[in-house]
């Protein structure tokens, strides 16, 4: 297989409900769609799903959008490959840039599942036919408005519920909720807010006994020791999700014990190649993984569809369908949750069309490089 020529998109879609976390609150997603045709006019599709601003991870749009035309892209143009796999060796001298790669690993992935005839998820190697979907909720105004959106997602039948959480927005707002959802699974994520305190340390004690499925990345990336330490004191499972962006980073935090459960985000890992690799070594280990999201237009998830549908991903990924986050996704037909379970598409390559012509419509820069 061979790929003779790149598009790169730049999509600017408006949210339905503003989000915030613990570091901003947003209205509007910009991502890059990444569009490969290989020789015989076939095309893969992929997403690089990164932040605008530099706080969830050092990756913004324009940083991702330089790496990808001036390196990853020129990297593969002309080169001959039999599977996907093989491709990160053809940028293996770009060091981290992660998001980039994700959306041009993924691309390669569609491509090929395409040609083969193979839906995504069994390219690779996927055996479930639906996959459970959890929703993840930001910070809210209020309590009270907070526990509504909880009852609007749990009426709508997810299986789990996600509350952001920041210091001063932590046990008073998880504990209301709990009294009202007294069996809802629940859990919670810092995306690193807190700090290696005792203060902190006592607060983080504090939700140990309101029943959370998991605690997730408390602590900034790099501070494997404070997880580790926190985890040692902790019934409730610590949960890693910006600390692994690769497989040393996943072999660091087994050794160190850091954590119970790991997040598989397919952007934060570099595409499907590593995503898949990191599930394999998870399992191995005994840690269960689940797949987290970056509020993806449809392409990049129906990526995370494909690879929840993998044997160890045992709890609720957030495949949330798309109206949740947008009135009008760039894929047909959208990404739909019915009771709380989103079917695993059978047809080949990603499974859905790319709405071309809305996609066109709300694009803000647009490159094509061939070769």
């Amino acid at each position: 297989m061979r790929v003779v020529e790149a598009t790169l998109h730049v999509v600017r879609l408006p949210l339905v409900h503003s989000f915030e976390t613990s570091s901003h609150r947003k209205d509007h997603l910009d991502h890059i769609v990444v569009e490969l045709v290989d020789e015989s006019g076939a095309t893969g599709w992929g997403e690089i799903a990164s932040p605008s601003a530099p706080y969830y991870s050092p990756e913004t749009v324009q940083t991702t959008w330089y790496i990808a035309q001036h390196y990853l892209l020129p990297s593969i143009l002309g080169i001959s490959w039999d599977h996907p796999a093989q491709v990160q060796a053809l940028w293996r001298k770009v060091r981290g840039h992660e998001f980039a790669k994700a959306g041009v690993d993924t691309a390669a992935w569609v491509l090929w599942s395409t040609m083969k005839g193979l839906s995504l998820s069994k390219a690779l190697g996927g055996n479930r036919h639906q996959v459970k979907a959890g929703v993840s909720l930001g910070i809210e105004p209020t309590i009270d408005e907070l526990i509504a959106q909880v009852h609007k997602h749990v009426e709508a039948g997810y299986a789990r519920v996600k509350l952001k959480i920041a210091p001063g927005w932590d046990v008073e707002p998880v504990r209301e909720v709990r009294a009202v959802f007294p069996e809802q699974d629940l859990h919670v994520d810092a995306n690193g807010a807190y700090q290696s305190t005792e203060t902190d340390f006592d607060q983080l004690r504090k939700l140990d006994d309101l029943g959370l499925t998991m605690i997730e990345q408390p602590f900034s990336p790099r501070d494997f020791l404070s997880h580790a330490r926190l985890q040692a004191i902790l019934e409730t499972p610590v949960c890693l999700d910006e600390s692994v962006s690769t497989i040393d980073d996943l072999r660091t935090m087994i050794a160190l014990q850091a954590g119970k459960i790991l997040n598989i985000k397919v952007s934060r890992m570099g595409g499907l190649t590593k995503a898949r690799e990191a599930h394999d070594l998870a399992r191995d280990h005994g840690i269960p993984v689940w797949c987290g999201g970056m509020h993806e237009f449809g392409i990049g998830r129906a990526a995370n569809v494909a690879i929840s549908s993998l044997g160890n991903f045992t709890l609720p990924s957030d495949v949330s369908g798309s109206e949740k986050y947008y009135r009008r996704d760039i894929i047909r037909p959208p990404v739909v949750t019915v009771l709380g379970s989103v079917d695993v598409p059978v047809a080949p390559g990603l499974g859905f069309a790319v709405d071309r012509e809305w996609m066109s419509e709300n694009t803000m820069k647009k490159e094509t490089v061939g070769m």
